[in-house]
């Protein structure tokens, strides 16, 4: 290739790079990946304040900072030498037509999962969680769902395509059993007799982290897990840059340490929602979110190696 008069070796130089660097691989499907990260820059369903279609990117570009390390701390090994991720870049949907986007994820995502792939997703808002779901639950059958979150997002008066409403539908679609499902961090009102066990966000505040797992092990047991990290759980101190922002919440100290306590079950599914980068400061919520993705990445390779 030549640029301005001069050669570059495709193979040393590259335009583009996805999450930690990686380079980004195009046909996930047939590659030799573990995991397969993908970004989904869609917005159409918030309720609040639109833009974490530019979250995938934000996450991306600050996940630089991350990696230069190699064992990350508090681990002892390199999460790259232990699975084989791959970032195919973002889902491509028709612009402003929200059911394409549900029928292409969808696709992809059953797709990666055939071929003995797993996803961690970036969004864009939450209801891109359910098309997962629904690809997710062809493949596993039922499954339990772990959520962090401000909100339950068992909402019923919202539209077919609403960032509030994917965990009403969701148990509705017999897609997760919300008695095996746990809800992390909430602190908005919600319907108490839907099911699911909400902790909510001054509980898991004031709760040793050790007893709040045993909990939630305890209620998962072994069933597939899908799990769901919504960066409005935190703190607004910790995560400005989100859409429905709530006071009360988790620091990421506390959220990394009850992330990296669900290495026990069996998550086949993950994804993580809601940075929003317009409304970030020195791209701390974005930071937050890469790391924390990252951890969910670790607690895999930890398991893989048991």
């Amino acid at each position: 290739m030549s640029t301005l008069g001069h050669q570059y070796d495709n193979s040393l130089v590259s335009n583009a790079f996805g999450f930690l660097r990686l380079p980004l691989e195009f046909n996930p499907y047939d590659s030799d990946a573990d995991w397969v990260i993908t970004g989904i820059p869609f917005d159409m369903a918030t309720s609040g304040r639109s833009g974490s279609r530019h979250g995938p990117g934000a996450i991306r570009q600050v996940s630089t900072n991350l990696a230069w390390e190699g064992c990350r701390w508090p681990w002892d090994f390199d999460v790259r030498e232990r699975l084989n991720i791959v970032d195919c870049g973002d889902v491509v949907f028709d612009f402003g037509d929200a059911q394409d986007l549900s029928d292409k994820l969808q696709s992809h995502a059953e797709r990666l999962l055939a071929a003995g792939k797993r996803l961690l997703c970036f969004g864009g808002d939450h209801y891109v969680t359910l098309p997962l779901l629904r690809a997710h639950a062809k493949h596993f059958g039922k499954m339990a769902l772990v959520h962090f979150d401000a909100h339950t997002d068992t909402y019923s008066n919202g539209s077919k395509f609403d960032h509030g409403t994917m965990f009403y539908h969701a148990p509705k679609e017999g897609l997760i059993d919300p008695t095996r499902s746990v809800q992390i961090g909430i602190r908005t009102e919600h319907d108490k007799n839907n099911g699911f066990t909400v902790l909510d966000a001054a509980q898991v505040n004031d709760r040793g982290v050790d007893d709040i797992l045993a909990q939630i092990t305890q209620i998962v047991g072994d069933m597939p897990v899908y799990l769901t990290f919504d960066i409005d759980c935190l703190d607004p101190a910790s995560a400005p840059g989100t859409g429905t922002p709530v006071i009360g919440g988790l620091t990421t100290d506390r959220a990394l340490k009850l992330v990296r306590g669900l290495q026990s079950l069996n998550i086949v599914g993950m994804d993580l929602v809601e940075v929003a980068p317009a409304y970030d400061q020195a791209q701390i919520t974005a930071l937050a979110a890469a790391t924390l993705a990252l951890e969910m990445l670790y607690i895999q390779a930890a398991k893989k190696a048991e």
